[in-house]
């Protein structure tokens, strides 16, 4: 089959589009035709280059959410068959998605909204595993209180507002002043440009702070917190703001969930979540792609399409 191939410390300048071995599903494993898959321009840079065996890798296949058809059957899976229309996210340990088919474990997928086409259905994924378990999950986020969601104009940023106006939540979502209209058309009540209005007009206010940008943000957002509240983080590697001792501080790392991407298949058929993408590549050129993520002024997810 044709897939995106990396080697190691070459980045996207080495990606390559070539010819691999078919993957075969193994126990609990189904065999996806991969009709659209998700990229995160960073992705590279993560900690990919160990397999699930605790092995070196010297070449990886890219790209982790995936929509696509069942095409076979790995021996004990269940709950799905040879043609359902899947989508899920793929084990970072493994090869990706970023090819003609890819062999995924069962219980990372999840039937795909009925209502979205593969490539929408691809944008799903991550940004909703990770909003979900950030509001929810640790969050703890409840009918009528109120979330400031940094990096609201991002993929998951904006999937979390849309999740979190669902759940009956007050949603303040903060970005540069371009991403106003979307974020407020997702469904925010108020939106703070960081580059043009003052952060500190919601001091106290948070029952959540749901943070997707780290650095000085995250550093000043415990002062946006009621007592009691919660900061949430997605840059586990983040030094956590101290000094409030009556907050709750959390950095996580989403998990694959089936139950959970059934339940956002279920809001995107029923018109509560909105599935961003922002551009559609041909898998054979998927180094394009990577850089015109990473350059900027792509909102939403990029996909790749054999």
């Amino acid at each position: 089959m044709k897939a995106i191939r990396a080697r190691e410390s070459t980045g996207v300048s080495g990606l390559a589009f070539e010819d691999v071995t078919d993957p075969r599903p193994m126990f609990c494993e189904v065999l996806v035709k991969v009709a659209a898959c998700g990229i995160t321009h960073n992705e590279l840079e993560w900690p990919l280059w160990t397999c699930r065996a605790g092995h070196h890798r010297t070449t990886i296949i890219p790209g982790h959410e995936v929509s696509g058809v069942v095409a076979a059957l790995g021996f004990g899976t269940a709950g799905l068959a040879v043609g359902d229309e899947v989508f899920g996210l793929t084990d970072q340990l493994r090869d990706g998605a970023a090819a003609e088919y890819v062999a995924v474990e069962a219980r990372n997928l999840a039937l795909k909204p009925r209502t979205a086409d593969h490539v929408h259905a691809a944008a799903v994924p991550r940004a909703g595993l990770t909003a979900w378990q950030g509001l929810f999950e640790h969050g703890k986020l409840a009918k009528g209180q109120t979330v400031v969601i940094h990096g609201a104009g991002g993929a998951v940023g904006s999937t979390a507002v849309q999740l979190a106006r669902w759940a009956g939540a007050e949603v303040i979502g903060t970005g540069r002043g371009h991403s106003r209209e979307l974020v407020t058309e997702l469904g925010a009540d108020r939106f703070i440009a960081l580059d043009g209005d003052r952060l500190e007009d919601v001091t106290g206010q948070a029952d959540l702070v749901f943070d997707t940008i780290g650095g000085e943000l995250l550093a000043k957002s415990p002062t946006l917190l009621r007592p009691g509240g919660t900061l949430v983080t997605i840059k586990a590697d983040a030094q956590l703001p101290a000094g409030r001792d009556d907050i709750t501080t959390v950095a996580f790392v989403q998990e694959s969930s089936r139950a959970q991407l059934t339940e956002l298949a279920r809001l995107v058929d029923q018109g509560q979540l909105r599935p961003q993408v922002g551009a559609v590549y041909p898998l054979a050129r998927a180094a394009e792609a990577f850089g015109a993520k990473a350059a900027g002024g792509i909102s939403g997810r990029v996909i790749l399409q054999p």
